[in-house]
């Protein structure tokens, strides 16, 4: 799991002995962000579902900032 295919940027990635992949965020979200729901430890079945799982967090991140300053985040 160390090509360039199999990483998320801004996320490290974990294969558990059971063969579950985990992502944590490198950096923790804001205080704004954990209060929305965004979690920094994800997990799921396939690499693609990590993916996923991710974009999903950081888009609460992203929401949840934009609520908190009233401005778009791209």
């Amino acid at each position: 799991m160390t090509d360039a295919r199999s990483t998320i940027p801004g996320w490290r990635l974990i294969l558990s002995d059971a063969g579950r992949l985990w992502a944590s965020r490198e950096q923790p979200f804001s205080l704004a962000a954990f209060h929305a729901g965004a979690e920094r430890t994800v997990d799921a079945d396939s690499l693609d579902a990590l993916r996923i799982e991710t974009d999903r967090q950081e888009s609460i991140a992203r929401e949840a900032q934009e609520q908190a300053t009233g401005q778009v985040i791209s």
